[in-house]
């Protein structure tokens, strides 16, 4: 079975010759296959990016605050939505910088003696609500 694989036949082809599957097959020539790599069970699950509204007294408190780069990007790379009077920036990026930023806007609710304006603690709210919803 090796040697027909090494002269060219298909995994297909090799599994209906000798009636198995084609994961067998593979398993059977897994040596040969020097592209293929194993997956390490312990290995971490890359991170995919998420895409979520964020409300623009977030987005416009957050462009005023010192940012790592990648939650920079991010923001830079967001799309205007505009909603009524105010606007939503679409923020597509991982888990970790949407949870990044909702931790960097936490002085709109007030803390540390800033004076707290309702609309911005509702927004943040929203954001922190949609981020929130990521977690599994």
């Amino acid at each position: 079975m090796r040697a027909a694989y090494l002269e060219g036949r298909s995994i297909a082809a090799l599994a209906r010759d000798h009636g198995v599957s084609r994961g067998a097959i593979r398993t059977a020539v897994a040596d040969l296959l020097p592209d293929h790599t194993a997956i390490k069970e312990d290995s971490p699950v890359p991170e995919l990016p998420v895409t979520l509204d964020m409300p623009g007294k977030v987005a416009d408190y957050l462009r005023t605050t010192e940012l790592e780069p990648a939650e920079r990007a991010a923001l830079d790379q967001g799309m205007t939505v505009r909603r009524g009077q105010g606007y939503t920036l679409r923020v597509t990026t991982v888990p970790a910088v949407h949870r990044g930023l909702l931790a960097r806007c936490q002085p709109l609710d007030g803390a540390q003696g800033l004076p707290a304006v309702p609309a911005q603690r509702k927004a943040r709210r929203e954001y922190e609500n949609r981020v929130s919803a990521l977690t599994p």
